[in-house]
């Protein structure tokens, strides 16, 4: 394994989604073949609430993938918005 510290976010971020004071979840897997999987939940059914807390997570995403890869957030947000475009969702 590349990054040695993988195991344990896995593990803290299995524990942080079984929380109680959840508000909103997004997982996003990819697996060593390509396949992706996606969990997104949200304690509401109210449109404003849950692009706001889409927002949220996305920004934190881009965010850390931005500082971990070196890259500026607008090459990462580019690069998301690229892929999204790409991805048909099942």
């Amino acid at each position: 394994m590349t990054n040695p510290r993988f195991e344990e976010v896995k593990t803290e971020a299995a524990e942080a989604v079984s929380g109680n004071d959840l508000r909103s979840v997004y997982t996003g897997i990819v697996h060593e073949n390509g396949r992706h999987e996606y969990y997104f939940g949200n304690d509401t059914e109210e449109a404003a609430e849950l692009r706001e807390a889409a927002a949220v997570q996305l920004g934190m995403l881009v965010r850390v993938l931005a500082d971990r890869s070196d890259s500026p957030v607008e090459e990462i947000a580019d690069l998301a918005v690229e892929r999204a475009e790409q991805m048909e969702l099942r």
